[in-house]
């Protein structure tokens, strides 16, 4: 697991696979279970922020900004730059 280190929040779209986000909503649900009338109390948003989050930090997101070969243009076209 990655170190703790000073984060900051940043806002973004990303774009995942719906099947990525049926999967974090699926386990995410597995994980708490329901309640007593059958809901399932959990912040599913939020899950999908925190799976984020913890891959960036546990796959050197740091190391990937400071190559600067992973500047060059990408497949996917840039939506709304601002």
């Amino acid at each position: 697991m990655a170190e703790l280190k000073d984060t900051i929040t940043v806002r973004v779209n990303v774009e995942i696979t719906p099947e990525s986000l049926k999967t974090i909503v699926e386990n995410a649900k597995k994980s708490v279970g329901p309640n007593q009338s059958g809901v399932y109390r959990i912040d599913t948003a939020g899950k999908v922020d925190e799976m984020i989050s913890q891959f960036l930090l546990e796959k050197d997101f740091e190391g990937y900004v400071k190559d600067t070969k992973n500047y060059k243009s990408f497949a996917i076209k840039n939506r709304g730059l601002h």
